[in-house]
């Protein structure tokens, strides 16, 4: 292997590691004030929207319905309190039906 491509993954490790050690070393034995732990426990939430949102809406060109019935099957199925498996299972039950109908 080449010498430049060992250099180019020992710093891509370093650049990976460094952002994700200094928080813990900065902050160890510091309690950030609630305000700010309000704002960082909704961050994994928020990205997970952010990723999944687009894609419901342009999921089939031209049919905006397909993605809607898809995310609200999907949406109710959850909040009744469904297992992973029945949540996508039911989804892909409701496309099939939905694609049936139309």
């Amino acid at each position: 292997m080449r010498n430049e491509i060992v250099l180019m993954i020992v710093g891509m490790g370093l650049v990976t590691y460094i952002p994700r050690m200094l928080p813990f070393v900065l902050f160890k034995g510091k309690e950030l004030p609630p305000f700010i732990q309000g704002i960082l426990k909704n961050v994994p939430y928020a990205t997970l929207g952010a990723l999944i949102f687009p894609g419901i809406l342009l999921i089939q060109k031209g049919d905006i319905w397909y993605g809607i019935v898809g995310a609200a099957t999907a949406f109710i199925t959850a909040f009744l309190g469904a297992n992973v498996i029945v949540v996508v299972l039911g989804s892909i039950a409701a496309l099939a039906v939905y694609s049936y109908l139309m």
